[in-house]
C-alpha cells in the first residue's frame, strides 16, 4: 500500500514503516560501526531550500530571477512544484540566515552550501543563481543545482559530493515524476534541469535529467526498477551524439528481456525546452513515438557511419565490435 500510495521504493517503504513503529531495519553491513545520523543535514538542506524560495518572493531580490523565469516561460505554479528559489548576490547571505551556531555552520559546510578556504574563511557556494533543489525518492532535498542569470561561467553549478548527495546515482525530477504519475510506464531522460521543468509545465511529466554527469549504469538500474522503457532525448549536434553513445554503452549491461531503450535526436539548435514551447506537447509526443530509434537501430547505424564501412576489413572490424 505504501509503495502505491506514496510512490516510494521497496526499501524506502520498509524504512518508513519501521520508523513509524520505532523499529530498526536490520542491514547487511558491519554492525560494529554505528550508522551515521544524517538527519541534521536534511534539516539544514530543507532550511536552505525555504530560504532560497523566500528570496524568490522577496521584493528586494525577486525582480531579476522572476523576470528570467518568466522569459523562460515558467509559471509560478511550476516554480512552486519544483521548489525553485534564488541565491542572492553576496558572500554571506546563507551564513547570516542559517549559520546561527558552530554546529549549523559545520552542517552547512558538510552539505556543500558553504565553502571553507585554506585560510578558514567561509562563504556561500551559490551566489546570484536560480536554485534547483534536488530531491531523493522520499522528497527530501539532498543537494542543489544553481544557474546563473547571465552569461557567466560556469553556467550551472551543482552541490559537491556529500554524505547525502551522490550525483552519479541521482536523477533530477524523478521524485516529481513519481508524484505526478500514478503509474509510470516510460521515462524520458534529457540533459538539463530546465528541460525537465519545461516539459512538466506542458504536461510531459515523465522526464528526468542526470546531474551534469554522463548517464551511468547505476542510473539505468534505478530507472529499470520503475519502468520497462527508457527514452534518451538529446540534441542532434556532435555533443548530443557523443552523450547518446555513452548512454548506449551504459545501457548494454543492464538490458534484458522486457526492457527497452530508445534514442530521440532533436533538430540542430533545439533542446526539449525550446522544442516543446515551439510545437506543443501533442506534437512533441508524436515526435517521440515516430522518431525515437530502438537501441539496436542506433547501435548499427552508428557503427556503419565509420569511414570505409564497405570494405571487407571494416566489416570484420564491425562484426568484432
Amino acid at each position: 500500500f505504501l509503495m502505491d500510495y506514496t510512490r516510494l521504493g521497496f526499501v524506502e517503504s520498509i524504512e518508513t514503516l519501521a520508523r513509524n513503529l520505532g523499529l530498526d531495519v536490520p542491514r547487511d553491513e558491519d554492525f560494529s560501526q554505528p550508522r551515521e545520523n544524517h538527519q541534521p543535514l536534511f534539516h539544514i538542506l530543507e532550511a536552505a531550500t525555504a530560504f532560497y524560495e523566500q528570496q524568490l518572493r522577496n521584493p528586494k531580490t525577486r525582480e531579476r530571477p522572476v523576470n528570467y523565469l518568466k522569459q523562460r516561460g515558467l509559471s509560478g505554479q511550476t516554480a512552486k512544484q519544483f521548489r525553485l528559489g534564488y541565491a542572492p548576490q553576496g558572500w554571506d547571505n546563507l551564513i547570516n540566515a542559517l549559520g546561527k551556531s558552530d554546529t549549523d555552520l559545520n552542517h552547512l559546510i558538510k552539505t556543500g552550501l558553504l565553502i571553507e578556504n585554506d585560510q578558514g574563511r567561509r562563504y556561500d557556494r551559490f551566489r546570484d543563481r536560480i536554485m534547483f533543489p534536488i530531491r531523493d525518492s522520499r522528497g527530501r532535498v539532498i543537494g542543489f543545482g544553481g544557474r546563473v542569470l547571465g552569461d557567466e561561467k560556469p553556467k550551472y553549478l551543482n552541490s559537491p559530493e556529500t554524505p547525502v548527495f551522490h550525483k552519479g546515482q541521482e536523477l533530477y525530477g524523478l521524485y516529481e515524476a513519481k508524484q505526478q504519475n500514478r503509474q509510470l510506464e516510460e521515462i524520458l531522460v534529457v540533459e538539463g534541469y530546465m528541460d525537465v521543468i519545461a516539459l512538466a509545465q506542458h504536461g510531459v511529466t515523465n522526464a528526468v535529467a542526470t546531474l551534469g554527469t554522463a548517464t551511468s549504469e547505476d542510473h539505468l538500474k534505478r530507472l529499470f526498477r520503475l519502468v520497462h522503457s527508457v527514452v534518451f532525448c538529446f540534441d542532434g549536434d556532435r555533443a548530443g551524439r557523443q552523450a547518446a553513445w555513452r548512454a548506449l554503452n551504459a545501457a548494454l549491461p543492464v538490458l534484458e528481456d522486457g526492457r527497452h531503450v530508445r534514442f530521440l535526436f532533436l533538430p540542430d539548435g533545439q533542446d526539449p525546452d525550446s522544442m516543446i514551447r515551439e510545437e506543443g506537447a501533442d506534437a512533441f509526443r508524436r515526435r517521440l513515438s515516430r522518431d525515437a530509434q530502438p537501441l539496436t537501430d542506433y547501435l548499427f547505424r552508428h557503427l556503419t557511419e565509420e569511414p570505409g564501412a564497405d570494405s571487407l576489413e571494416s566489416k570484420a572490424h564491425m562484426a568484432a565490435l
